[in-house]
């Protein structure tokens, strides 16, 4: 068995493993939202590791054919191919998500050495669940393309000589959040290995045999100048998808810093606004690096 072959085995096995049937049923009916163009849904994320659903937003990506018959409104299709992914508030059943909508052409680009913005390959060189496919065929590209994340991240990381796989896993992952806003604390990087150290020690081995054929894009410095401009851009357009998106941003920042901003009236009802009057005193404060 080939290193790679023992990669996607791996991928393939976690991708299928059972979640909370009241994940499956909200895949389906995210899925049936795009009905005309849906592909893949995956479930990914700290309700994933926490193995919690109730009172958290959960996190999908949706996987399209592609986005001009992913919606109606033709500038939704622009902004998602302008500025990949477009992101939608949702609830079903009680429970609340978000879901960011790819092509399967943008999420198998996404997951591989040829960008260097770490949103998606860093994400999904995190475990995820595979828990709605069109078919065989768009389950096949789904993992096609997350089997390419991990050896990105590690070729990226740049692994040094003798270093162990979970010193070099949360060094990995640590490069990444620098290269994003992000409203975590300190350490969040390590916890996310952490939590699962046998996933990430079965994983290292074939991850990075295929690692050491990659030449990712971009330098460090680089990516974290790209990153955080489409953080930004990505927030500027989600406040045009994403019914409640100041609160939303807002919560997050207040749970995972520690802070406990509240938002004002006029904040509430210009987000894109509220985003841009928030950011300096963010910075500043360190609540969002």
């Amino acid at each position: 068995m080939s290193d790679s072959s023992g990669l996607r085995e791996l991928v393939a096995e976690e991708l299928s493993k059972r979640v909370d049937p009241r994940v499956t049923s909200m895949a389906a009916s995210i899925a049936a939202k795009h009905a005309a163009a849906s592909r893949a849904v995956l479930f990914y994320g700290s309700c994933l590791r926490q193995k919690q659903l109730d009172g958290l937003m959960l996190d999908f990506y949706l996987i399209v054919s592609d986005y001009g018959a992913a919606y109606e409104e033709r500038w939704l299709a622009a902004a998602n191919r302008l500025i990949p992914p477009n992101v939608f508030y949702f609830e079903h059943d009680g429970l609340v998500a978000k879901y960011a909508v790819l092509s399967e052409a943008d999420f198998y680009r996404l997951c591989g050495p040829e960008t260097s913005n770490v949103s998606v390959w860093a994400r999904f060189a995190q475990p995820s669940r595979l828990v709605w496919a069109a078919d065989d065929d768009a389950r096949r590209k789904a993992i096609d393309a997350i089997v390419r994340a991990a050896p990105t991240l590690l070729a990226a990381a740049g692994p040094q000589p003798d270093e162990n796989p979970l010193p070099l896993w949360r060094r990995a992952f640590a490069l990444t959040y620098s290269a994003e806003l992000r409203a975590e604390r300190k350490g969040r990087a390590s916890s996310v290995v952490d939590l699962d150290p046998e996933r990430y020690e079965r994983f290292a081995g074939p991850a990075l045999a295929v690692a050491r054929a990659m030449r990712p894009h971009g330098s460090w410095a680089w990516r974290r100048i790209e990153g955080k401009a489409l953080s930004i851009a990505r927030l500027a357009k989600a406040s045009l998808t994403f019914a409640g998106g100041a609160e939303y941003i807002v919560w997050k920042i207040n749970r995972h810093a520690g802070t406990n901003i509240q938002l004002k009236p006029w904040q509430r009802q210009h987000p894109l606004l509220a985003g841009l009057s928030l950011l300096p005193r963010l910075l500043k404060s360190g609540a969002v690096r």
